[in-house]
This record gives C-alpha cells, sequence and structure tokens, in this order.
C-alpha cells in the first residue's frame, strides 16, 4: 500500500461527492481503491435529513476499498455513531477542525438508520506525490 509524501506532492486536488442510502446496510460514501498512488485528505463529511423524522446515522472508516455505494468489508473503525440528525436538518460529523486521511486500500462507509433518508456529502482533497 502507498502512502504518498505529503511534503513533496505532484497535485493537490479539491473534490467532493455525496451518497443517498437506499437501505439500512452500511454502504461506502468514499473509497480510495488499492493501487491508487493517492492519500485523501478527508475536510468535511455532512449527514443531512429529508424527512420530517429523526434518523441516525453512523459513519465509519473500513480497512478495505468498497467501490461507492457496495457494501463495505472488514472491521468498521467508528468516526460517529448512530448520532441523531434531526428532522429537515443537516449534521457536521466532520469538518476541518477534525480532518482525518483515508489512505490507499480504505473507505468511508456509511449507515442511515431509516432508508431513503439521509444525503451523506464529504469533501476531500487527493494528494498524490
Amino acid at each position: 500500500m502507498a502512502n504518498p509524501n505529503i511534503v513533496t506532492v505532484a497535485y493537490i486536488y479539491g473534490q467532493s461527492t455525496n451518497y443517498a442510502p437506499t437501505s439500512t446496510s452500511p454502504v461506502s460514501l468514499l473509497n480510495n481503491a488499492s493501487g491508487s498512488g493517492l492519500v485523501y485528505k478527508v475536510d468535511t463529511i455532512i449527514a443531512c435529513n429529508t424527512s420530517a423524522s429523526a434518523v441516525n446515522a453512523t459513519v465509519s472508516v473500513y480497512p478495505a476499498a468498497a467501490t461507492q455505494g457496495s457494501a463495505p468489508t472488514g472491521t468498521a473503525s467508528p468516526i460517529a455513531y448512530q448520532v441523531s440528525v434531526p428532522p429537515n436538518a443537516s449534521v457536521v460529523i466532520s469538518d476541518k477542525t477534525t480532518a482525518f486521511y483515508l489512505l490507499e486500500n480504505q473507505c468511508i462507509g456509511v449507515t442511515s438508520g431509516t432508508s431513503n433518508n439521509l444525503n451523506f456529502f464529504t469533501s476531500y482533497e487527493s494528494i498524490s506525490d
């Protein structure tokens, strides 16, 4: 697994992605594939509730890559566990003050307590040496 030297980077690209789980099973929000040669600096993760009832959100890092929307594998390392997202509101799970790195062959998995009610948004920097 490569871990780029972030002191002498070749490029840093700002990126963002979102995903709305359609079930209550964990799914991958952000994937850093094995052999990518990249490290992702995750700056922001926001959970947005589009329903009229509170919904729990869980966000974890998994030790194996999984394409967006597919089930992550391995033991989850929770960043936020069953955080209640109020009706028609958003909760910041992580921001620049709690930024972290996602290495190759890792993914961020998200779980919605109710199907089709949460949308997860993430903003990150893709870094290569």
